[in-house]
């Protein structure tokens, strides 16, 4: 008898494929937060109520932090978006892990998952990847049933069932995964860039202050303190967004990273529960 391969059945993956949502959502949300940004700078910051006189060429009024914010100049409007994208993309993907992650932790989803393979009870360990829904239930319930299609599979060897089950669990890592890291590469640019920004509208601010400065008889006093709080505001605004850009990365980084443990964890308990539970066939005679 001929021996029969391992095939590995993709038809619970077919219909799966990388949504374009999140490339749909960046590209529409980029642009309206730069829109609202400069409509925000130009009308409530610089709004003439904000300044000596109502004209925004003058000092703002003591205290007002909008009419001082306003004095960053041009750069500004581009460090707000920067500073409102983080907030935006850090609570997309804060909803969108959370919806990965499933009802319960992944620590006791997993612990559920092993105590279920323990007792070979590989229908509860699915109706347990069904309650626990998300990404990682989604990842080991492919991992699952391979693992039960394997129990029936008589004609292939126990290192050929493991190498199965092991190729199904990460093919469906692969499809599942990729989502939770959608959007991230926005977050690591802004951190990578918004000080960049911020440090190109300080130069700015500082040229202006010694323009100021360098005015024949006294210098121009409104130019020189316009100038040097231009550079100030930049310099605190880009630092600021580019702080929260870092934190931001790193948590949602760490908690990717948890997701991948817990499906790894899962995947060690089915492969080294399935290599103890089943022995491999007897040798079968080859007919001529």
């Amino acid at each position: 008898m001929e021996k029969k391969t391992a095939v590995v059945s993709k038809d619970a993956n077919v219909e799966k494929k990388p949504s374009p949502i999140g490339g749909v959502f960046a590209s529409i949300v980029i642009p309206l937060a730069l829109i609202a940004c400069v409509l925000i700078y130009m009308f409530v910051f610089g709004n003439p109520a904000n300044f000596e006189g109502n004209d925004p060429n003058n000092h703002p009024l003591p205290g007002n932090y909008l009419g001082i914010v306003y004095k960053g100049g041009w750069v500004v409007p581009m460090l707000l978006t920067l500073n409102l994208l983080v907030f935006i993309f850090a609570i997309e993907r804060a909803l969108t892990i959370s919806k990965a992650k499933g009802t319960k932790g992944v620590a006791e989803f997993v612990r559920t998952i092993s105590a279920k393979l323990k007792q070979n009870d590989i229908n509860g360990a699915i109706a347990a990847c069904d309650a626990q829904k998300g990404s990682v239930a989604n990842v080991v319930k492919a991992g699952l049933l391979k693992y039960k299609e394997m129990q029936n599979e008589p004609e292939l060897l126990k290192a050929e069932k493991v190498a199965t089950i092991q190729k199904e669990i990460e093919e469906s890592t692969s499809l599942e995964l990729p989502m939770l890291e959608k959007n991230l590469v926005v977050i690591s640019t802004i951190a990578s860039i918004s000080t960049l920004v911020g440090l190109i509208g300080t130069v700015l601010g500082m040229i202006k202050a010694f323009s100021a400065l360098a005015t024949s008889g006294a210098p121009d006093s409104v130019a020189l303190a316009n100038g040097i709080s231009e550079a100030l505001i930049n310099t605190a605004l880009g630092i600021t967004g580019s702080t929260i850009a870092i934190i931001a990365y790193n948590y949602f980084t760490s908690k990717i990273d948890e997701l991948t443990y817990g499906i790894d964890e899962a995947g060690f308990s089915m492969v080294s529960t399935f290599t103890a539970q089943h022995e491999t066939p007897a040798a079968r005679p080859h007919t001529v």
